[in-house]
């Protein structure tokens, strides 16, 4: 996409961010896969999506002058029409993607890739990878429900495989688009939040821990196989911490699904979530069917894609 685009702090500031008015909706934080997963790079990228080449010329020049230095020359020789012509804008973006998280505080990240299935919360103002799947919700319940068991199981089972370590891979289409979440559920959001925050204090407090270092541990701890000479990092890490409020939230979520009594006898192995999953999938088309459709963001969705008795 233009390794051009991508800029330090610094060099942000050189380019007239603080200095220039409006430029700081144009250069914003970024996150590759490895950013969230390891520790951030720190860096920032040029987005001029919706600016015309004059509109830049004219209003950064120093911006215009930079990307036409380090960009154009690429992408001139580029095979995608799309990039040729319009060089100055950052990849291809994704217009419905924007659309969906204005107004949003923060949204739901996952890499594409990865030994575990790892949901982040991302302020809204940040620009993800191509790598990185973005869901535009901020709800902290909908968080909680795809960082439980059911849905980290659905995925690994309806996703493909990639890599040299068999990772699993976020397919949206196989694994987000027909997954049916259960009704919002409060006790699965203060969980999630607590979730959230513990992890992120972990991080803050342990500047050599990953996030990928951190879920080691706690798949360790979860699967009882925990090396006795790692508990000490594991502890500092709020490894068991994260790992409990793990085990309070696959509760919680199989309570709102209306398993709770049969998850605290044991946790439901991987192929029956599944199957209970297609079930309510196909229960959930037949009451679209009806016209009753549980949008998981009614005021979103119901004006862009509600149809007839839908946007009820």
């Amino acid at each position: 996409m233009g390794a051009g685009f991508i800029v330090t702090p610094e060099k942000a500031r050189a380019l007239g961010l603080g200095s220039r008015p409006g430029l700081e909706a144009h250069i914003r934080d970024y996150r590759n896969g490895r950013d969230l997963l390891q520790r951030p790079r720190g860096v920032m990228v040029i987005d001029l999506f919706g600016l015309s080449e004059q509109e830049v010329m004219e209003r950064f020049p120093e911006v215009y002058q930079h990307v036409l230095i380090k960009v154009k020359p690429e992408r001139d020789s580029n095979n995608r029409s799309s990039y040729r012509d319009l060089w100055w804008i950052f990849g291809e973006p994704r217009k419905e993607l924007r659309a969906a998280t204005s107004g949003l505080s923060r949204t739901i990240g996952i890499v594409e890739t990865s030994t575990h299935r790892i949901f982040q919360l991302l302020p809204v103002e940040l620009q993800s990878d191509n790598k990185i799947i973005v869901i535009a919700d901020d709800d902290i319940a909908t968080f909680g429900v795809l960082q439980s068991r059911v849905h980290t199981d659905w995925a690994i089972e309806a996703g493909g495989w990639l890599g040299f370590g068999n990772d699993p891979v976020y397919v949206k289409g196989k694994v987000f688009d027909p997954f049916p979440f259960p009704d919002r559920s409060e006790a699965v959001a203060e969980i999630a939040e607590r979730l959230d925050t513990a992890r992120r204090a972990a991080l803050a407090e342990n500047s050599a821990l990953t996030m990928t270092g951190l879920y080691n541990f706690v798949a360790a701890i979860r699967s009882g196989a925990l090396p006795p000479e790692q508990e000490a990092a594991a502890v500092k890490a709020r490894a068991r911490i994260v790992a409990k409020l793990h085990d309070d939230l696959d509760q919680a979520v199989a309570e709102a699904y209306g398993w709770g009594e049969e998850w605290r006898r044991a946790p439901l192995p991987p192929a029956e979530i599944v199957r209970r999953l297609v079930a309510l999938n196909a229960e959930r088309a037949a009451e679209e069917a009806k016209g009753h459709v549980r949008w998981l963001r009614p005021d979103y969705q119901v004006p862009k894609f509600a149809k007839g008795d839908d946007k009820a």
